[in-house]
């Protein structure tokens, strides 16, 4: 391994030796102090993140050519590792009031975001499946967590499921390639294409079948069959960290496969990309509304911004666009991620010991009894539903744009009808809590306090100065 080659991983090189290290030292914290672990994974996750700041502007290539970091890799590794320090802040109380608090959750935590930073630099499809299943299965046993309780069993066997099926067409789709191409690596199959040398059936097919497998991984319909469950029965807190880890790992796998390795066949798979959006969108958003329990709504929400996210995909049809609408895609994951991460933190502060206060009629009252709290999650319905002040609808300013850009008026129509949809089952929350009598029990705990608070300043905030952010976003190439 060269120079190169080290420093092109050097973050998640750190990371790794971090989370195997802090598996040998929970061994020496008593059962009562298992919040060491968490400080030391929390300083293991920042510690990565400062390294990951100071390679910006950087493009190196790897191990001959299979990783590379880039602005792309970069951007999106950081908003992994701010996942993974949310994730870590959510769990911090919520372990030990569900008395499921065990050291080996942090690190499991810690080598699913080693995993999706390697998906982020993946350049060969090969190192694509490794990654897949590195942050997948911790995520399994993570759904699982919670062994007392059947319904966290039954999610982490439906997520062991639908991962395995979705590897399935993933590797199959990737033997297609390889037969039609002779390679693996993005760069070889994108000019193999380009030559005419390819299968265009085989290429076709293999490309397709990457497509599905990765539908599964960031619940695109309809492949999203098993999401809500698995969403439902996981702890909250696992759920809160897949709903936003394993989606921006996803989407970024996808932005950089398909913009590098099949830009030839844009025009065959935007049709295709722009209806499974569309109905990825009319899907999420109509299910979400018959939701009685707020982890299933929020599940079908996130179903339902998958969608959102896939419009970013039929720009790649027009190589002019294409930057643009990965720009556009990653700064929505950003807003989807910090509103996402303080919706949950709400939700984990109105979860009871045993599990209840999850039915959406349990937030009758709160906007007397928390006002705070009650004005945070505001925001945040505000913000997914693509309300101002909000960075919701910044995101889905900049998406529609690109979509408009790229002759998909309809898609963008859709696109805005959908949102209307959604308004009802988000402004719903909000007059139960302000319109409904009720005496809501909630827990305070520090770090949730601080996380619901800290993201609906964030939320409103940068929505007002969105410039910035966008300009690290649009600097953020695939290389």
């Amino acid at each position: 391994m060269n120079q190169a080659d080290f420093y092109s991983l050097l973050p998640l090189i750190v990371l790794t030796a971090w989370s195997a290290l802090l598996l040998i030292a929970d061994l020496f914290i008593a059962n009562e102090k298992k919040s060491i672990t968490a400080v030391l994974a929390a300083a293991g996750l920042a510690i990565t993140m400062g390294l990951s700041l100071s390679q910006t502007g950087q493009v190196v290539l790897g191990f001959n050519g299979l990783v590379i970091l880039d602005g792309f890799s970069t951007f999106v590794n950081t908003l992994l590792l701010f996942s993974g320090l949310m994730a870590i802040a959510l769990a911090y109380g919520y372990l030990k009031r569900r008395g499921i608090e065990r050291g080996e959750y942090y690190s499991l935590i810690l080598f699913s975001v080693v995993g999706m930073m390697l998906m982020a630099q993946a350049r060969d499809l090969i190192i694509v499946f490794i990654a897949l299943e590195m942050l997948s299965i911790p995520l399994y046993v993570l759904a699982a967590f919670d062994n007392s309780n059947a319904k966290s069993e039954e999610s982490g066997i439906k997520y062991f499921l639908l991962g395995a099926f979705s590897g399935g067409f993933v590797v199959y789709g990737i033997a297609l390639v390889f037969g039609a191409t002779g390679s693996t690596a993005l760069v070889a199959i994108a000019a193999a294409v380009a030559e005419g040398s390819a299968d265009p059936l085989l290429i076709l097919a293999g490309s397709a079948l990457i497509l599905v497998g990765f539908g599964f991984k960031v619940g695109a319909v309809p492949f999203q069959m098993w999401t809500p469950d698995v969403y439902e029965g996981a702890p909250t807190s696992v759920t809160a960290f897949m709903a936003a880890g394993a989606k921006i790992a996803g989407f970024a796998a996808l932005m950089r496969v398909f913009s590098t390795a099949f830009p030839a066949l844009a025009a065959d798979l935007t049709p295709v990309l722009a209806i499974l959006a569309a109905v990825t969108m009319i899907v999420g958003n109509i299910a979400a509304i018959a939701q009685k329990n707020i982890k299933r709504m929020l599940a079908y929400s996130s179903i339902a911004h998958a969608g959102y996210i896939l419009m970013a995909f039929v720009a790649f049809g027009n190589p002019e666009l294409t930057n643009d609408a990965i720009s556009a895609g990653i700064f929505y994951l950003v807003a989807y991620a910090i509103t996402n991460f303080g919706s949950w933190a709400i939700v984990i502060s109105r979860e009871e010991e045993n599990g209840k206060g999850l039915a959406l009629e349990d937030y009758a009252g709160l906007g007397k009894s928390n006002p705070l709290m009650a004005a945070a999650m505001t925001i945040f319905m505000l913000s997914l539903t693509g309300i101002p002040p909000t960075l919701g609808l910044i995101g889905k300013l900049y998406l529609f744009r690109v979509v408009v850009e790229s002759g998909f008026m309809w898609l963008a129509m859709i696109g805005i009808l959908t949102s209307l949809i959604s308004a009802y089952y988000y402004l719903r929350v909000i007059v139960i809590m302000y319109m409904k009598e009720g005496e809501p029990k909630t827990t305070s705990e520090d770090w949730l306090n601080f996380t619901w608070g800290a993201m609906a300043v964030l939320t409103v905030i940068l929505s007002f100065i969105p410039a910035r952010l966008f300009a690290w976003a649009s600097e953020a190439l695939i290389k």
